[in-house]
């Protein structure tokens, strides 16, 4: 089991890894729409967050050596499933063709108030 860390996604804001990579797989911690730099929120509607979420974990995912393409399985949290329809445009333009398993979910509460959160299994590039 390795540990991804990177310093282009948002350092973990609690006791756990942006990622684990274990059996030709990564398990991708959930991503909010924090600026990796700043540690700041970005965007003040679900879809702009949902654009630095995809960032966020894009960049997690190149550093544990796989891409959104690689992607098997993803959950989306929603704090309101009336933003679905607005991260469900953001989320199809980041993955294009490739349509991973998905779960969508409306949480009471995210991290730091956010909007979105994203986690995501995927199997690592050969």
């Amino acid at each position: 089991m390795d540990l991804i860390e990177t310093g282009g996604a948002p350092a973990a804001i609690g006791p756990y890894s942006q990622a684990v990579a274990a059996d030709g797989l990564l398990f991708c911690s959930g991503q909010i729409a924090l600026d990796p730099e700043t540690m700041e929120m970005v965007g003040a509607t679900a879809a702009e967050q949902a654009h630095q979420v995809l960032e966020n974990l894009e960049a997690v995912l190149r550093a544990g050596g796989s891409s959104l393409k690689d992607v098997l399985k993803t959950t989306l949290y929603l704090a309101d499933m009336g933003d679905f329809t607005a991260v469900n445009e953001v989320y199809a333009v980041a993955f294009g063709e490739h349509r991973p398993a998905r779960a969508t979910v409306a949480a009471a509460g995210l991290p730091k108030g956010a909007l979105v959160e994203i986690d995501a299994v995927a199997r690592q590039s050969s």
